[in-house]
């Protein structure tokens, strides 16, 4: 060991003390309880994968790999630590053909992702992951929102759900004329306009496309559903009306459960590639806390893709983020009287 060295963590990992860990312990022990009771059941997958995997066109997408882990091991194998939790998950039903659908899974683990370094986004954290295969129901979508509201208010967190959907918005993007090679680039800097203001994107906006196009789809974001469904109906684009018959359905049970904690964002993506229908991220509902809490979607082509069999395999799942939960708590128990648990 040299003389200078000097102990200390590597930025964006972190050790917890007992007093920390134990409130820890009591959002996954809570997380565990609450996935259970909807019929998901527990695995575990490895955190090493080969690298392909990881890099597969099914899976993440160009942005996400900017920020894997990447090495070779003794044999000169590519390796990468798996980012998330849904590539393992696809990748099992993958491997065994002979699983009996739907298949419901929950996985609490460490995933890693060398990218910025910020209050509730770390290099090594875990995530707290439920997924189902086989069902394609909007049934399915609406049970992850009733769960969504139901953790929360054990947490004692009001949150709200910022909901779209992937099919619309690139229907919408192709109606408008953005470039086809442009529209997945496109999609990355609407994205950000839940953190960013849309001045601090035109610029990569209209290297997209034209400012023309950037205008038109700006006013098709201060549309509410039922304007957006009026206006746009009859488009002739398939993948657009697919994605408001989507949002539609998906609305009138909302309206139907009285899950006022819903509001529709029809220029939220969630950024990886992989997602193909509804998509959702949780957000403290005071807007005082600024991270996601959680967020995930319908993945219906990674799995059908892997399997390459001819069947379809529709999928749908959330992330639910311990650090981020975990930060916002430890925030709260600093007010006092604050109680941390309903």
């Amino acid at each position: 060991m040299k003389e200078d060295f000097k102990l200390m963590n590597l930025k964006g990992t972190s050790d917890f003390f007992p007093e920390e860990q134990i409130i820890r312990n009591r959002i996954t022990d809570t997380l565990k309880k609450k996935f259970e009771l909807y019929g998901f059941l527990p695995l575990e997958t490895p955190i090493l994968c080969y690298y392909d995997l990881l890099a597969s066109k099914y899976a993440g997408g160009a942005e996400i790999l900017k920020e894997v882990y990447k090495f070779k091991d003794q044999g000169l194998r590519d390796i990468g630590l798996r980012y998330d939790l849904t590539v393992p998950f696809s990748k099992v039903i993958g491997m065994n053909k002979g699983l009996i659908l739907p298949f419901k899974r929950y996985e609490i683990g460490k995933v890693f992702r060398d990218g910025p370094v910020k209050l509730g986004r770390a290099r090594e954290f875990y995530q707290c992951d439920v997924d189902a295969c086989g069902v394609e129901s909007p049934y399915a979508d609406i049970e992850y929102f009733t769960m969504v509201k139901e953790v929360f208010e054990e947490f004692n967190i009001p949150v709200e759900i910022r909901y779209n959907n992937r099919k619309f918005l690139s229907g919408l993007l192709e109606y408008v004329k953005v470039p086809k090679e442009n529209i997945s680039a496109f999609i990355t800097y609407v994205d950000k306009l839940d953190k960013l203001k849309r001045d601090d994107i035109e610029s990569e906006l209209e290297e997209c496309s034209s400012k023309e196009i950037v205008d038109e789809v700006f006013k098709y974001f201060e549309y509410s559903l039922e304007q957006l469904t009026e206006e746009l109906s009859d488009t002739g684009v398939e993948l657009l009306t697919e994605g408001l018959n989507e949002l539609n359905s998906l609305d009138k049970l909302i309206k139907e459960l009285n899950l006022d904690l819903c509001v529709f964002k029809p220029f939220l993506a969630r950024g990886l590639e992989i997602y193909t229908g509804t998509v959702w991220e949780v957000f403290d509902s005071t807007g005082e806390f600024k991270s996601a809490l959680g967020g995930g979607g319908r993945y219906d082509k990674i799995i059908t893709n892997f399997l390459h069999n001819g069947n379809e395999y529709p999928a749908i799942g959330m992330s639910f983020g311990l650090e981020p939960i975990y930060a916002l708590l430890k925030e709260k128990a600093m007010q006092e009287e604050y109680k941390l648990f309903a």
